[in-house]
């Protein structure tokens, strides 16, 4: 039987994945950092390998006997207090593994990349034909685009790897989301009392692993892929939750102006305090991008078809209200 191996397996996306390669009978190897939390997420089937992306001897542990990765660990989080933490896990962590990749012979990488690093213009579709050569507004993307390229660098040296490319993650899992389900979660308990101007795109987290497995089924060598259903503005997805369920109001847009102020008072203090700005200028300028990835490719070729976006926020707030583990990372 084949097996295979995944990192990021109790994350958002890396949850979905194995409990779907599970039921699709794979055998699967998951790499954690901690194995009590892991056994109550994870299938029971699932073999548990205690390490992380830093430390490649655990890599090379878990990697044994395996004949496809994929690479779904990373850190989504658009701000820490030391930012050093994105190179560390987004970029040497990345880099551990595809090196362990090469050394143990592994047949396929499938690797979860992002929206970010394509290039797009406010307000018009992109695919997946132009990587972005400029550096992106805040250290997790730059983080991602620089990982992007190890793994292009190991695919030219050989490494069989496709790359996914998803865009705001919401839906049932395990952990805290910074994006789109936090957003929902704090609407709905009256905790948001002005819009952010703009929007994001986003895929539905089961959708988003399935499409990795597409990818794994029917993905050469090199290829790329986007896993986007829609861009939504904050409005628009305000509307949709009430909705589904009823807000006491939907709350007003901010104007740009105030909230480019807040970023910039945010992004001032943030250094002395500790904390995370109220409004990092990363997340401002990525709700302003308003570029709207293309995700027909991983259609046509993969066959690949994201869930009614009505029906995936109503399941995210069935979750978000009823499991324990939504609130706890």
């Amino acid at each position: 039987m084949e097996t295979i191996f995944v990192t990021g397996a109790t994350g958002a996306i890396g949850a979905s994945l194995v409990k779907q390669l599970v039921e699709r009978g794979k055998k699967v190897k998951a790499l954690v950092r901690d194995l009590n939390r892991a056994k109550l997420i994870l299938p029971s089937n699932c073999e548990l390998v205690l390490g992380d992306v830093t430390s490649k001897e655990s890599i090379l542990k878990g990697m044994e006997g395996t004949d496809t990765v994929f690479h779904a660990a990373g850190l989504p989080e658009q701000w820490f207090k030391n930012p050093k933490i994105f190179q560390e896990v987004n970029v040497n962590g990345t880099k551990n593994i595809l090196d362990s990749a090469v050394t143990m012979g592994i047949k396929k990488f499938i690797y979860t990349s992002t929206i970010d690093v394509f290039e797009g213009f406010a307000g018009k579709e992109y695919n997946e034909k132009k990587i972005d050569p400029n550096p992106k507004h805040t250290y997790y993307e730059r983080s991602k685009q620089e990982a992007d390229k190890l793994a292009v660098k190991a695919l030219q040296k050989g490494l069989d790897v496709v790359f996914l490319h998803p865009s705001g993650v919401y839906g049932p899992g395990p952990g805290k989301s910074p994006g789109a389900n936090q957003f929902i979660k704090d609407l709905i308990l009256g905790k948001i009392p002005l819009l952010l101007p703009g929007g994001f795109p986003v895929v539905y987290v089961d959708d988003c692993a399935l499409g990795h497995i597409l990818a794994f089924e029917k993905g050469k060598k090199g290829d790329r892929y986007i896993l986007s259903d829609r861009y939504i503005s904050l409005l628009d997805l305000a509307k949709l939750v009430n909705e589904i369920h009823s807000l006491n109001k939907i709350p007003k847009v901010m104007p740009f102006w105030i909230a480019k102020s807040i970023s910039i008072v945010g992004e001032s203090f943030s250094p002395i305090s500790g904390n995370p700005p109220l409004l990092p200028k990363g997340q401002l300028e990525f709700l302003r991008w308003q570029a709207i990835p293309n995700a027909s490719r991983a259609k046509k070729e993969l066959g690949w078809q994201p869930i009614d976006l009505k029906e995936g926020i109503k399941k995210t707030i069935n979750f978000l209200f009823q499991n324990k583990e939504s609130n706890h990372s």
